[in-house]
């Protein structure tokens, strides 16, 4: 019965997507990594074109007598998290070098400088002092109360580290995952600076296997619940090897994450949850390198896609079709595990593969594309209220995103500047957002599809680096595809 179900899925899901109907791909591509310079902190260049935004947070760090300037405010907040932000370095660069040909020259460049954007103030928090891996920057209590630009904050811009005696594995292999692979991006077009980075990243790992911890423990309480992670540190040095494994070829990686021992089974991937991340990382040496010794990662990779088919219980669908993992924020997971079905697809492709889920279900790699186009075309608009979900893509989008800047009058508009309280009168109407933050995709529909479009429904309004970062390698591969 099941698979009948997913074999009617499948058909009817064809239905609905007419080639003659895709969105613009490129364009979309070309948008969601626009969308970075919105979120950038630090002193903008000349070429900026989001010309809303200007610089800000230009003494981060300066509290602890150290240059922590640069980076990105993850969300719509003017706080800088490291933990969110080292995944969305990771994503960004597995997308570029998963997809980096599709892009074409320009757009890879492009994205190169949205992850060197951010490796750049990663270096520093790793480098800044010995012993200290520095993890934040702002006061997330103080900064929620306030509705303020970053350029004019006026919240204190705490400074928060891990270290030997206060220690955080998860936050720090995530860095060293996010070093590894923007290592890999820069390889063939800036040498230097790949090799500095993957220094980093090896004694950014050696800390967090070398002290353990979650760095939920080392923080004030004032700081959690704000992106600490909820899964453990397991699945982060588990992925962060893996990177460095990718990175080096040491086989001293392949006998840490052995020594892990097995993981979870998860069904979810996202900036806590790293294990399915892995598991498909892991598992091109499997499927496209013939290696047995990664027989059970690429098992462990299907596990999880059958866990996100239509037929599964473990994964809701909408009535529209999309992936429905949970309330707050679900397009971050859906755009997340889409670039590990598309990318998973592409090396059951290099090889012919195909699996089964345990049932009468098999599964080749057009199974896994259509079910991802399907997640990727909902975004752009194809469903049941025609929006696109991304800002600025389509005829319809979100308007009143919960985003302080895009919400905000410009500073080039405006010279007074508003204090913690006063930006509270445009939050509060129902006005379009007067600045349009080109690319940025929403938390998204709740399982009813429906979207109301308020600024005050964070849940759903809100976007994030980490929404976007995923998203760039299906655009990508879609992109190159044409309307096939």
């Amino acid at each position: 019965m099941t698979s009948l179900f997913f074999l009617v899925f499948l058909f009817s899901s064809s239905l609905t997507l007419n080639v003659d109907a895709n969105p613009n791909y490129v364009e979309a591509l070309s948008k969601s990594l626009l969308f970075f310079q919105g979120q950038r902190s630090g002193p903008l260049p000349t070429d900026q074109q989001l010309s809303w935004r200007a610089s800000s947070g230009l003494s981060d760090g300066s509290s602890a007598n150290v240059d922590l300037t640069g980076g990105y405010y993850d969300a719509g907040d003017n706080i800088k998290f490291n933990f969110p932000m080292a995944f969305t370095t990771t994503m960004l660069s597995w997308s570029t070098l998963e997809y980096g040909a599709q892009m074409g020259p320009h757009l890879q460049n492009v994205s190169r400088v949205n992850i060197r954007w951010a490796t750049d103030y990663l270096l520093k928090c790793a480098t800044a002092t010995p012993g200290k891996l520095y993890v934040g920057v702002g006061d997330p209590n103080a900064d929620h109360k306030c509705w303020e630009r970053p350029e004019d904050m006026d919240t204190p811009r705490t400074v928060y580290y891990v270290s030997s005696s206060n220690p955080g594995s998860d936050v720090a292999a995530e860095t060293a995952a996010a070093l590894a692979a923007a290592s890999m991006v820069f390889r063939e077009v800036d040498s230097e600076y790949s090799l500095l980075l993957l220094a980093a990243a090896k004694n950014v790992m050696q800390f967090a296997i070398q002290y353990r911890g979650n760095y939920s423990d080392s923080l004030s309480s004032s700081v959690c619940p704000f992106y600490c992670s909820y899964s453990g540190y397991k699945d982060e040095l588990m992925w962060g090897a893996a990177w460095l494994l990718k990175a080096t070829d040491d086989s001293n990686y392949k006998n840490f994450i052995e020594s892990l021992g097995g993981g979870d089974h998860p069904d979810i991937f996202n900036w806590d949850s790293k294990y399915a991340g892995a598991y498909v990382l892991l598992s091109q040496r499997a499927l496209v390198n013939k290696d047995i010794n990664y027989e059970l990662y690429k098992q462990e990779a299907e596990s999880f896609i059958c866990k996100i088919l239509p037929n599964s219980p473990s994964t809701h669908y909408t009535p529209g079709g999309l992936m429905y993992k949970l309330p707050q924020s679900n397009l971050q997971h859906v755009t997340a595990v889409t670039f590990l079905l598309t990318t998973y697809a592409k090396y059951m492709k290099a090889t012919q593969h195909i699996f089964n889920c345990g049932n009468s279900v098999i599964v080749n790699p057009d199974t896994l594309i259509s079910l991802s186009k399907q997640q990727v075309d909902y975004i752009l608009g194809e469903n049941p209220i025609k929006m696109s979900y991304m800002v600025g893509f389509g005829s319809s989008f979100p308007m009143r995103i919960h985003h302080r800047a895009s919400s905000l009058p410009s500073q080039v508009l405006l010279s007074k500047p508003f204090n913690c309280t006063e930006g509270f009168q445009f939050y509060h109407t129902q006005n379009p957002n007067p600045n349009i933050l080109t690319g940025a995709i929403v938390g998204g529909p709740d399982k009813n599809d429906e979207y109301p479009d308020k600024r005050d429904d964070y849940i759903h309004s809100e976007p994030a680096t980490y929404i976007n970062a995923p998203f760039v390698g299906p655009l990508a591969y879609f992109a190159s595809r044409g309307s096939a």
